[in-house]
């Protein structure tokens, strides 16, 4: 890593401009830079939620527990290292392949198994109950952002292009934003909350 990440300072952006992983440089308005940072501020929410979990509940994140926060631990840290490579990916304009199609699997049946354990909503629920479930939140309206600046990037490329952003990038962030809010019903659940349902006049 220290020879990857030597210099930080490196001056190079003092024009506005940034480069990407092939070399080339464009400028930091760039569609594509918008969501290669919106990737970057939802892992770094996700990272929040992580902190919060090892500070608040460090007695139920080994890798043997069975409990909701032990399995929401480890599960934020694979997402984190997905959004990493999802990235990476968009960093390469001509294409490049590291997210996998496991790693959608695998939300998928997260999907399907968490919410099994919730009561089917029959109305709205406002973002809230614990602090916990309320990061959470923010980590999803922040994904459904990064989901529609993908969406962008894909719409303003030229037919040539477009074929480098794989339909799974998108999928992925779709699916990431249904488990964050089922995640964030499955953890008032677990504190004992209510979730909070819309009032409609």
């Amino acid at each position: 890593m220290g020879s990857r990440l030597s210099k930080i300072t490196t001056r190079t952006g003092d024009d506005g401009s940034t480069g990407l992983g092939d070399g080339s440089r464009v400028s930091k308005t760039n569609i594509r830079i918008q969501a290669i940072g919106d990737i970057d501020e939802l892992n770094s929410n996700i990272g929040i939620i992580v902190a919060y979990l090892q500070s608040n509940y460090p007695n139920l994140i080994g890798k043997t527990s069975e409990h909701l926060f032990a399995h929401l631990y480890w599960k934020l840290r694979l997402i984190q290292h997905d959004l990493f490579d999802l990235g990476g990916e968009l960093c390469i304009p001509a294409g490049y392949e590291l997210l996998t199609q496991g790693s959608l699997e695998d939300l998928d049946a997260w999907i399907i198994n968490e919410n099994a354990n919730l009561e089917k909503l029959k109305e709205f629920i406002l973002p809230g109950g614990s602090i916990l479930s309320s990061y959470t939140h923010v980590a999803r309206t922040i994904c459904r952002r990064t989901e529609r600046s993908v969406i962008m990037l894909r719409d303003s490329l030229s037919d040539d292009e477009i074929k480098h952003i794989r339909p799974i990038t998108i999928q992925y962030l779709n699916r990431l934003s249904d488990w964050l809010f089922i995640i964030a019903r499955c953890i008032n659940k677990a504190l004992g909350i209510e979730d909070i349902l819309w009032k409609r006049e």
